[in-house]
């Protein structure tokens, strides 16, 4: 059977979910292997299915939630609106932007904990130059998540 074959293994996984971002030098230290043995585990981890991905997720009773909204963008010319987009990856909030057809040139995902935040970044990116005109919808409640 593929996956966590044993209690190293499961530690790997452990700190992994406690800390996303920790070194392999780092981690091999607290499970008591080399670099290379710790960097090898967690490829075959991936390759099995067990680790899918390194993602943040909001603990209960944790830290604020942080709101969401869109930002619907109408660049001045879309074909050359490039440094709208590569001002919005100044932005650290900005965690989604996608370029789409039809009536809006840009969707932009913005996530804070704080609502005045996004109103400046909303702020910010209406001033942009290049961007015509926006449209900003904060996200309510999540109904389905995949």
């Amino acid at each position: 059977m593929k996956g966590i074959t044993d209690k190293i293994d499961e530690r790997i996984v452990g700190e992994l979910t406690r800390n996303a971002r920790i070194t392999h030098a780092e981690l091999a230290g607290r499970v008591h292997l080399s670099r290379n043995a710790v960097r090898q585990r967690i490829e075959r981890l991936e390759r099995d299915g067990i680790i899918q991905g390194y993602t943040i997720v909001a603990k209960p009773g944790g830290d604020r939630q942080s709101l969401a909204a869109l930002i619907f963008v109408y660049r001045q010319d879309r074909m050359r609106g490039a440094d709208v987009i590569q001002a919005l990856r100044g932005i650290p909030e900005v965690i989604a932007c996608d370029v789409v057809s039809g009536e809006f040139d840009l969707i932009v995902r913005v996530e804070s904990p704080d609502s005045d935040r996004i109103r400046q970044i909303w702020e910010g990116i209406a001033r942009l130059p290049g961007v015509r005109d926006t449209v900003t919808a904060f996200m309510l409640s999540p109904v389905i998540r995949r």
